[in-house]
């Protein structure tokens, strides 16, 4: 007959302290679903995003799966042939995982594509406001350095 252990302490939100936490979505997974939803926004089909992309409708496809991990070029030629930027790109995924993260337990931790479009602006104009700006003494200071 089996026992039970006897139970761990309970964090604040009501879970058990000892039981794992959901794992973190992987980078390739997320980026895979990013540019699914980006590619069928523009009502692509995976053939036309490849072709401009200059890799084969198959490897982006797993990419779209989260299957194969791209380098940083076929990442930024892919994004390029969806008309965005890396930033944008990234600002998007990053703000999904926090998302994932911060989620409490028993949310569905990712938050779906269609409300994650205005989040890499919102984000990105967020950091933007939290960029000193800099004086004209400073700049010229930079160029000085830079000659």
């Amino acid at each position: 007959m089996a026992t039970t252990q006897p139970a761990g302490p309970r964090t604040d939100d009501g879970r058990d302290d000892d039981l794992p936490d959901a794992p973190e979505p992987l980078w390739r997974e997320l980026l895979g679903r990013r540019l699914r939803w980006l590619r069928l926004q523009r009502g692509e089909t995976l053939a036309e995003t490849a072709r401009r992309a200059g890799v084969s409708p198959q490897y982006l496809s797993e990419i779209e799966r989260g299957i194969k991990e791209p380098s940083s070029e076929m990442v930024a030629a892919i994004a390029g042939a969806l008309g965005t930027s890396l930033l944008d790109l990234t600002s998007a995924i990053a703000w999904e995982l926090t998302a994932a993260i911060a989620a409490p337990a028993g949310v569905h931790r990712l938050a779906p594509a269609r409300l994650l479009a205005p989040a890499s602006a919102h984000l990105l104009a967020s950091v933007r406001s939290l960029a000193p700006t800099p004086t004209r003494a400073a700049t010229s200071a930079t160029y000085a350095l830079a000659a």
